[in-house]
């Protein structure tokens, strides 16, 4: 560490030496729409005042920011100018030798409407835009997410499926870290997905994805971020919205949430809060055919499974900013959840001889209540040393994970002819206490002639303690199962640094970076009266080189390349070895020699006049692992395991058109091609598999606030690891209308209309081949009504609502592997 801030002290100083140099006229400023929101990517102009020819030209950044350079003396103004809005204009200004770094009052565009015969077309977001770095996602822009769920919103978007597992793939690469504001989700597989499954569509505001993130962001996700961002109102003075949901499937679910912000003279303060009640099902078959070594059949397994479930998600952020003064900035972040889950399973088991007749029947029935508790803490600090953009951010995060899982197993096996052989009876108690600290700092100091470096420094540490306790019932009394009851405790600690520099070369934008990671981690599994203890440790260091190009040939071409290499880590629950119980048949166990996967990313991309992307992409991922399944006699065991080097090459395409001018259509379409090779079970593997991606989604705008949607995806066949899923799709459609003079919206839709979107596969391993069908309540009908109140005083905003934790959040699996 006395390294890394070494590092970071010798680059802020050469950085101030150089700034101290530099006098050259500038002048900077924020463009806004309407709602107060920063518009990104908007063409700013330079204008002579006095005949209004053009000095400069430029884009706004992300957050809206603009700046010019070398500017002689004189007075100019400047227009702004973007997709759906009304030109604007700058106040006019002075550039002299003793006023030469000008900051402009923020721009505000007036959205733009043009009157058609019958129908009104009003400016309006649309549901993707591609950016440079990033793909964006405007969750209200979608009809049809009334009543989703974060989880169901993700399933549709671009690029992004989600496997029968809950894993989350980018792109036909899984490996993804799913951030909430700019903060990790702490959790990974089945427990992000109940946590997403928590969340309802009216919390989200946008969906950003990110395949190839620079070196400010962890090094962690192979095929790149997801960032979820909350609504914010960010309006001056108080305004806020609610939004009260109902839908029904083959069971009913609701949503409620309440966003309210207040912000005056020098505090601002904000308030989040969603409720989601969510009932649904799972109907799973499963059929195993298990084989002599000669492929002859040895035994048949049918299992048919029903598993209600029922939840509630209470989701609560709190934030408050304190402006010291004009450029330092105070904040602090609260939030948390409460997420109780009730599941049952209803199992029938029957094993069959090789003639396909029954030699037994098991009945199992399980009972699981869960409950997950989380508290999280932040505390940030922004300083803005001057108007040039040079400024030092720096987080202290805390973050708390609880979580109680109670489960019961009842067994009762029984003969053809419907006698009883026997019943067993489990109990098991599975607490889990997760600790995450993380402090991070960024400087990022502008240079001349449009460049700019940054770096910072970062070091986290988790503490988690998984307990796993069993008992069997034995007359009247539960007695504790040694075999199956174990304690794991895992502790790591990452500390990093890293250093960007960009610059902007005429039509020719360069960005390279550089992150270096360490990691030490230990792992002690506690031993019991009939198992000793166990532990292993790892101390090992890693770089991570970023490199981007931009090249704006005219003004309709713009390639882009980069370049960059990233980790995937196991989640924490992954390297405990012990068995977990699942049934009968099924257990899951964690893998202690498991090694982080290494991925070198490379895409290419191609936009013409600002609509059509194409970007060709490739990867290479060493120590590639993923979900392995293992015969034991008739048992299955699930772990992850390193099989070795997967490549992905593929090609993606995404148009934004707008064939009228009341319709406008996201049209995504992505081929992939995986190749799998490496060693299994002392066996070499080797798998090459395609699979085809399409999203489209239709827009229509019609007159008296009328609007609607009609969106689908279809996935192709597709293999991962030694998973094979057919393909699936789904069809949603939709219908708003905006009401109390704009102040309300009504939205109504259908998702999954045909109800195709359940997954169906194979899975051959060793002496066992299986095939399996998973359906679930996809095909929902929706209600859903918003209401916005307040009287905001437009005007210039403080942004920072997120804190700095990082990819630890994303890898953490509550409640055991169950």
């Amino acid at each position: 560490m006395r390294r890394i801030l070494t590092l970071v002290v010798s680059v802020f100083v050469l950085s101030t030496a150089i700034h101290a140099q530099s006098k050259a006229g500038k002048v900077r400023g924020t463009v806004i729409d309407g709602n107060a929101k920063t518009i990104e990517s908007s063409t700013v102009t330079l204008l002579r005042a006095k005949d209004s020819s053009v000095a400069k030209m430029g884009m706004a950044d992300k957050n809206g920011r603009f700046e010019f350079e070398n500017i002689s003396e004189g007075k100019y103004l400047v227009s702004i100018s973007a997709v759906g809005h009304q030109k604007g204009y700058s106040e006019i200004f002075e550039v002299t030798p003793e006023k030469n770094s000008i900051e402009l009052k923020t721009i505000e565009l007036v959205p733009q409407t043009k009157e058609l015969t019958g129908v009104t077309v009003s400016a309006r977001k649309p549901l993707i835009e591609q950016k440079i770095d990033r793909t964006i996602v405007n969750v209200d822009a979608a009809v049809s997410n009334v009543g989703a769920t974060a989880l169901e919103v993700l399933e549709k978007s671009p690029g992004i499926t989600v496997d029968k597992d809950g894993n989350i793939s980018l792109k036909g690469k899984q490996g993804v870290q799913v951030y909430i504001d700019g903060r990790p989700s702490y959790l990974s597989g089945q427990d992000l997905v109940n946590l997403l499954r928590n969340m309802s569509a009216t919390q989200l505001d946008q969906i950003e994805i990110m395949t190839n993130p620079p070196a400010k962001y962890d090094a962690a996700g192979n095929s790149g971020i997801i960032n979820i961002k909350t609504k914010k109102n960010k309006q001056v003075g108080f305004n806020g919205n609610a939004t009260a949901g109902y839908s029904q499937g083959k069971y009913w679910r609701t949503n409620e949430s309440l966003n309210m912000n207040y912000r005056n003279g020098k505090f601002n303060a904000f308030m989040n809060y969603g409720f989601n009640k969510n009932y649904g099902f799972q109907e799973l078959t499963i059929h195993r055919t298990y084989l002599h070594p000669d492929k002859s059949v040895d035994a048949l397994f049918d299992q048919v499974a029903f598993m209600p479930r029922s939840g509630s998600s209470n989701n609560l952020k709190f934030g408050l900013d304190y402006f010291v003064d004009k450029k330092t900035t105070l904040g602090f972040l609260a939030s948390g959840f409460i997420d109780p889950e009730h599941q049952l399973n209803y199992n029938t088991s029957y094993l069959k001889n090789a003639g396909n007749f029954v030699d037994s029947i098991v009945y199992s029935t399980s009972d699981t209540r869960d409950k997950w508790k989380n508290g999280s803490l932040n505390l940030n600090f922004r300083h803005e040393f001057d108007s040039t953009g040079r400024e030092l951010t720096a987080d202290l995060d805390y973050s708390k994970y609880l979580s109680t899982n109670n489960q019961l197993f009842i067994n009762a096996s029984f003969n053809p002819n419907g006698t009883k052989r026997g019943q067993t009876d489990l109990l098991g108690d599975l607490p889990v206490d997760i600790n995450i600290y993380s402090a991070k700092m960024d400087y990022t100091h502008p240079l001349k002639k449009q460049a700019k470096i940054e770096a910072g420094v970062k070091s986290s540490y988790v503490n988690t303690d998984n307990e796993a306790n069993y008992f069997n019932l034995a007359g009247s009394d539960w007695q504790i199962d040694y075999n199956k009851t174990n304690r794991f405790q895992y502790r790591e600690n990452i500390n990093a640094a890293y250093i960007n520099f960009s610059k902007q070369y005429k039509k020719l934008g360069v960005q390279a970076g550089l992150r270096f990671e360490n990691t030490n981690y230990k792992g002690h599994q506690l031993g019991n009266a009939q198992r000793a203890d166990s532990s292993f440790n790892h101390n090992y260091n890693s770089v991570f080189p970023t490199i981007f190009l931009s090249y704006a040939a005219n003004q309709k071409n713009q390639f882009g390349f980069n370049v960059g290499r990233r980790i995937d880590r196991p989640a924490y629950q992954d390297l405990n070895p012990f068995l977990f119980f699942l049934d009968n048949y099924t257990y899951e166990s964690g893998n202690p020699f498991l090694k982080p996967q290494y991925s070198t990313n490379i895409e290419l991309s191609h936009t013409y006049k600002g609509f059509l992307t194409t970007t060709l992409n490739y990867s290479r991922t060493k120590n590639f692992f993923t979900e392995t399944f293992e015969q034991v006699d008739h048992a299955t065991i699930v772990r992850n395991g390193n099989i070795g080097v997967r490549q992905n090459a593929g090609i993606s395409v995404s148009a934004q058109v707008q064939p009228k001018k009341w319709w406008s259509a996201s049209l995504y379409g992505n081929y992939n091609y995986n190749t799998f090779k490496g060693e299994l079970f002392g066996e070499q593997i080797k798998v090459n598999a395609s699979n085809i991606l399409f999203n489209v989604s239709n827009q229509f705008k019609f007159n008296k606030g009328w609007s609607a949607e009609l969106s689908g995806f279809y996935r192709s066949r597709g293999i991962e690891g030694q998973i094979v899923i057919e393909p699936l799709g789904q069809m949603s459609t939709g219908v708003s209308k905006q009401v109390l003079k704009g102040k309300g919206t009504v939205r109504l839709n259908v998702r999954d209309i045909f109800y195709t979107n359940w997954v169906k596969g194979s899975i051959n391993f060793q002496s066992t081949e299986a095939t399996f069908k998973n359906k679930r309540d996809s095909r929902v009908a929706g209600i859903a009504f918003t209401y916005r109140f307040g009287k905001p005083i437009k005007g210039p905003q403080n942004n920072r609502k997120k804190g700095g934790a990082d990819d630890e959040q994303n890898r953490v699996k509550l409640g055991g592997n169950n």
